[in-house]
């Protein structure tokens, strides 16, 4: 069964009609293609058209929390530059509508791949290779635009990032602490003590990795999109390169890196670059230097190993429903010993 709750077809169809000025999509079909508890995407079909509609998660919602407009700001905004975002066609802040502010942006056709590639696509080990090189390359692109130039050098304090998302971090920690994981809090006191100088301030992504990408199904090594702008804003670059390499598995892992899997990737295939041939590409690309990477290494696996302290948290308070939430406890040590390992080895 269709689920279309937060986006009713006989709310989202009449809307859209007068929204876009087009009747045709006054009786539409809506499906949920993307839930849970972070926002809620919904294809919405009509008359042979096909657009997206992002909104909030159902139920409370923090203030400063599942942003629409942040996320419609900043994708607008990069339209003309080398990113590849989707297409904007509508924001709605009136929360009379659904309840919440929502927006639509074109249908984006190619691949979202997680843990494996579609059968026929990027077989080959050098296609696989342009993958990576392409993530690497738009990532690049995005720290090199100019927030100013495109309207969005008020979008964010840059001043201080990495000290506030240490702080951000530990008082999510401190709110779904469980028991028996005190070596988080070391961690958080080592990341504190040794933030490294912002080289140079740029937009932000916040959660930059594969599958928050479209592949071109033609070509592989294009992205056409990326996606979930929620957590974007001005700050250091360096932020973003640490997080790809924090959920960049390569076919070498072992150890802790396999034991702390939180989310699986399809760059464990032949082809793809290891983390460090990432992390020189981006180099070469941006000029920055990757001297204080291991910080930024370190720092996105304690920053997993609080999302998975705080899945286990709502589990056991029984926010959580459903199934797939087993095992995230025990990913939880092998990612400090990933932080601690990173900033003592100083090597990513």
């Amino acid at each position: 069964m269709t689920t279309t709750a937060g986006a009713a077809p006989s709310v989202v169809g009449p809307y859209l009609a007068e929204a876009l000025a087009d009747r045709t999509w006054k009786t539409c079909s809506v499906t949920l293609i993307a839930g849970g508890k972070s926002n809620l995407t919904f294809r919405v079909d009509a008359g042979g058209k096909s657009v997206i509609l992002r909104r909030p998660p159902l139920g409370h919602v923090l203030p400063t929390a599942h942003d629409m407009v942040r996320e419609h700001t900043v994708m607008s905004s990069l339209a003309e530059t080398a990113v590849p975002v989707p297409r904007m066609l509508h924001l709605c802040t009136n929360p009379d509508v659904l309840g919440q502010p929502f927006y639509v942006m074109e249908l984006v056709e190619g691949h979202i791949c997680r843990e494996s590639l579609p059968a026929g696509y990027a077989d080959e080990p050098e296609q696989r290779r342009a993958i990576g090189d392409g993530l690497v390359e738009v990532l690049a692109a995005l720290h090199e635009v100019d927030p100013a130039a495109v309207g969005l050098e008020g979008f964010g304090r840059p001043d201080g990032y990495l000290e506030r998302q240490v702080r951000r971090w530990v008082k999510q920690w401190d709110a779904t602490r469980i028991e028996g994981h005190e070596a988080l809090d070391r961690l958080a006191a080592d990341l504190a003590s040794a933030v490294p100088a912002t080289q140079r301030s740029t937009i932000v992504h916040g959660d930059y990795r594969l599958d928050n990408t479209i592949l071109d199904a033609g070509q592989p090594g294009r992205i056409v999109a990326v996606l979930d702008w929620e957590m974007s804003t001005l700050g250091d670059p360096l932020a973003d390169l640490g997080i790809l390499l924090g959920y960049w598995s390569q076919a070498d892992d072992g150890g802790a890196r396999t034991q702390a899997l939180v989310v699986p990737a399809a760059t464990v295939l032949p082809g793809f670059p290891t983390r460090q041939e990432v992390a020189e590409q981006y180099a070469r690309l941006t000029g920055l230097d990757l001297t204080p990477l291991p910080w930024y290494a370190a720092f996105a696996a304690f920053k997993l190993a609080v999302v998975c302290a705080g899945i286990v948290a709502r589990v056991r308070g029984g926010a959580m429903l459903g199934d797939g939430f087993e095992g995230f406890e025990e990913r939880i040590g092998p990612l400090v010993e990933i932080g601690r390992t990173t900033l003592a080895d100083r090597a990513v």
